[in-house]
């Protein structure tokens, strides 16, 4: 039995859902499964991490888990109930962010994730965690602006990501958790950790020219000092974190973003390209 955490998020959705089509075992975590709107044939069990006595009966059975979690979430009774119910594999989708090697993280968002890790370790269980960095589906924050026009107002409109499908990353946690694709070296998938990316270094300019060739309609950039934006938006989300995420963003600024081919070691096929990403997501921007 596989279980999958965060199951109605964009990556734990898709993970179940590629689980599934391999015909593994899934088990979805949610804290409203009326709503979960899994696929058929997936178990969906009502648990919630706040609430461990919600937890034995989650992980009751369980061989794997798959932890796609909410940043800030705090993860302990759930690995505690697991520990308890003897489930052996965990593997963690964890941040680009985190500095391999490094005592002191250099953010809130690097050292969340590796607390998380060092969290996993320290609990016995043979881990792998797959870190990513810029996903691909960061870019359905631009929808609502091209409601209103065919301008992109951003800020670090020259910052370069490789940014990732989602669909890479639930192939590669289906493979991670079933014991497939090539890993470094062929031999499994314990131990190690996946630094996850797309295809191709873009800038966040190239990105939108080509969302706009998959919506049929030319898209224009403007670049937005970011001291406003990160203010203005500091008003409804975690100042701390909002700020670990300006930096990141101005540190890829002027430079290529890493391409590495784990995708294609762990799945079998290249990874997705942003362009493939835009057009499967056109009705999300309308068209």
């Amino acid at each position: 039995m596989y279980l999958v955490v965060g199951a109605t998020a964009h990556f734990g959705r898709q993970t179940v859902e590629e689980l599934v089509r391999s015909g593994a075992p899934v088990r979805a975590l949610t804290r409203a499964p009326e709503r979960a709107g899994l696929p058929e044939g997936v178990e969906v069990v009502q648990g919630d991490l706040t609430k461990p006595e919600t937890l034995p009966a989650v992980v009751d059975g369980v061989e794997a888990a798959f932890l796609v979690l909410q940043y800030g979430m705090d993860a302990g009774h759930l690995l505690t109930a697991m520990r308890r119910a003897g489930v052996r594999r965990v593997v963690f989708l964890s941040s680009g962010a985190v500095v391999a090697g490094a005592e002191r993280q250099p953010d809130v968002i690097a050292r969340y994730h590796r607390d998380v890790e060092r969290a996993i370790e320290e609990a016995g269980f043979e881990w792998t965690f797959l870190r990513l960095l810029f996903p691909a589906i960061n870019s359905l924050t631009f929808a609502m602006q091209l409601q209103g026009g065919d301008v992109i107002r951003a800020p670090y409109t020259e910052a370069a990501f490789s940014a990732v499908h989602e669909r890479d990353v639930a192939e590669a946690a289906a493979a991670v958790l079933t014991g497939g694709g090539d890993g470094d070296g062929g031999d499994g998938h314990a131990g190690r950790v996946y630094d996850l990316t797309g295809a191709e270094s873009l800038t966040q300019a190239e990105q939108v020219r080509i969302l706009g060739e998959a919506l049929g309609r030319p898209l224009a950039v403007e670049d937005l000092a970011p001291e406003p934006v990160l203010e203005q938006m500091s008003q409804f989300m975690d100042a701390e974190f909002l700020a670990a995420l300006f930096g990141l963003m101005a540190a890829a600024v002027g430079k290529p973003a890493p391409v590495n081919d784990t995708v294609q070691r762990l799945t079998g096929h290249p990874a997705r390209t942003y362009a493939q990403w835009a057009a499967d997501h056109r009705a999300d921007f309308g068209a």
